[in-house]
């Protein structure tokens, strides 16, 4: 399973929320350091643009762009990629996979990107079993298992998250249901020791996405490496 260590930005800052709550922020740091950090024991990291979540357009382009510059890291990013022209300009930089979470429900709009674009993943972030929208703010009106199989006509890469779990180090929940075959679906939300990577494993996500445990010290990307 592959292991994919996150970034969240804010105000060009590396940060970490607690349950995607802006009231409740913790700094890092450069961003760019902890990616070059990050580019010794992994090829791919997973940023969110978290201004672009709460605001509706993406933000930290640049430092998206400095980033690939300067590790040669694939990125995954999300966050405000809710326009043809945002996800133009993100796979422009370089970025390897674009996220997409409120603007995949709008059908019309996820066929022309899935057409014009490869690698497009969708965000399907979940709370107690109902999917969120707009940053986690709004609950939507459509179940996980009814999007998911709409949504894997137009892409098979998906990221689960948990949003009850994210920046919680909580550990993962134990009532996942598998609800897909061989799409490729990531984890994310409350990974926060080796032995939640094994559950994960277990249920037959292909990758976790680790944040808050990494910064604070809970996991050790070298220990993980030298174990697979």
């Amino acid at each position: 399973m592959k292991i994919i260590p996150a970034i969240d930005l804010m105000n060009k800052k590396a940060v970490r929320l607690y349950k995607g709550s802006k009231n409740e922020i913790k700094e890092y740091g450069d961003p760019v350091e902890i990616a070059k950090e990050f580019s010794k024991y992994v090829d791919l990291i997973h940023i969110v643009d978290l201004d672009g979540a709460f605001e509706g357009s993406v933000k930290n382009l640049d430092v998206v762009k400095q980033i690939i510059k300067k590790t040669g890291l694939k990125v995954e990013l999300g966050g405000g990629l809710r326009t043809f022209e945002s996800i133009k300009n993100a796979y422009e930089i370089g970025v390897t996979y674009v996220i997409i979470g409120t603007a995949a429900f709008n059908l019309e709009f996820l066929e022309k990107v899935t057409s014009a674009f490869n690698n497009i993943t969708i965000s399907l972030d979940v709370e107690n079993g109902t999917l969120k929208t707009k940053g986690w703010l709004e609950n939507s009106q459509i179940t996980l298992e009814d999007a998911f199989s709409i949504f894997k006509k137009y892409t098979n890469r998906f990221i689960y998250t948990d949003t009850s779990k994210d920046g919680t180090l909580e550990g993962v929940s134990l009532n996942i249901k598998r609800f897909w075959q061989d799409e490729e679906i990531i984890y994310a939300g409350g990974v926060s020791k080796k032995e939640d990577l094994k559950k994960l494993e277990n249920i037959g996500f292909d990758g976790a996405i680790i944040g808050k445990a990494l910064y604070e010290g809970k996991i050790n990307l070298q220990e993980l490496r030298g174990e697979q």
